[in-house]
């Protein structure tokens, strides 16, 4: 179980005793560049799916629409669990970010040096200490 401490809005971890719920400790609150990483995430899985579908209305027997809506399933189920402080989704949006740098090969330089500082950033923010301790708690729920 958890519960928001009063005073300062960290969560507090609680595990279930014979005398009810002892604290086990509270879990750090969640860094600015994890919050903004995963908004960021899941805005784009929403408007690539959007997008996406749209064009699938118009193309229904394109086999490609499948696969690239679940690319942006993958960024919406990212976002959504590293907002929850889920160590598996930080990894998921990185080998998401990858994906996109190794297809943006195939395509301008121009297209493919974002991609690089976009996981560039990507792998700076997520794996700082702070980060890092964030996503650690966030397995014990």
């Amino acid at each position: 179980m958890v519960e928001r401490h009063p005073r300062c809005h960290a969560q507090l971890i609680l595990q279930p005793s014979r005398l009810g719920y002892t604290g086990l400790g509270t879990l750090p609150k969640r860094p600015i560049p994890v919050t903004i990483i995963s908004c960021l995430l899941g805005l784009s899985g929403v408007a690539g799916l959007v997008y996406h579908l749209a064009e699938f209305k118009a193309h229904p027997m394109q086999t490609d629409i499948v696969w690239v809506s679940l690319v942006r399933l993958l960024a919406i189920v990212a976002g959504g669990f590293m907002l929850r402080g889920s160590d598996w989704a930080r990894w998921l949006a990185m080998v998401w970010i990858g994906f996109h740098v190794v297809v943006s090969y195939f395509h301008s330089w121009q297209q493919m040096a974002m991609h690089v500082l976009v996981f560039g950033a990507f792998a700076f923010f997520l794996f700082r200490p702070a980060a890092t301790r964030y996503f650690r708690h966030g397995e014990r729920e």
